[in-house]
């Protein structure tokens, strides 16, 4: 994670003009590393999941790595999937919070700074809104833990073999961790 300079608080402005993938923190702009081939699959299986019960029921739409969710002035988002209910897209970032809010981990989001980082960011989804968020690993632990703004410090773990879900975020929808790996 590196901040990009700029000698003052930066702007949503300022965010569109980042090549890449970056969010917009307290004012910073964080540019956000290439992930891995296995970090790229768990997203894309999640979001082709999510993409299905979107076709299927409705109600909100899937998006995936890179989209970014305006949540201030000074605050942005770009999870890695996501479910949002909202006004169409535009070519600009989507307005808002995500209602579920997927954040699959790298290599380098592990260790107590790492685990500090997380826990700020969850706690700013759900300070914007957001109902659920997930936190996937699927390079040591293998299992996806399920935040909710109910309860925001604890987490249901689900392991390999178990089904997963974001529920009140995204009714009726489940998801199998071992789909993680397909």
């Amino acid at each position: 994670m590196k901040i990009a300079p700029l000698g003052r608080e930066a702007t949503i402005d300022d965010l569109y003009k980042v090549e890449g993938k970056a969010e917009l923190v307290d004012g910073r702009i964080v540019l956000m590393s290439p992930t891995g081939g296995a970090h790229g699959k768990a997203a894309k299986n999640i979001l082709f999941s999510l993409t299905a019960y979107e076709r299927s029921v409705g109600g909100g739409m899937a998006f995936g790595d890179a989209v970014g969710f305006i949540y201030s002035p000074r605050r942005s988002f770009s999870p890695d999937a996501a479910w949002y209910v909202g006004p169409e897209p535009t070519e600009k970032m989507l307005d808002g919070a995500p209602l579920l809010a997927v954040e699959v981990r790298s290599p380098e989001d592990y260790g107590p700074a790492a685990e500090r980082r997380m826990a700020a960011k969850r706690a700013a989804y759900f300070d914007c809104g957001t109902q659920v968020v997930w936190d996937v690993d699927g390079l040591r632990a293998e299992v996806i833990r399920v935040y909710r703004a109910t309860d925001p410090e604890s987490a249901d773990v689900y392991k390999r073999g178990e089904v997963a879900d974001a529920e009140p975020a995204v009714p009726g929808w489940r998801f199998p961790v071992d789909e993680l790996f397909l």
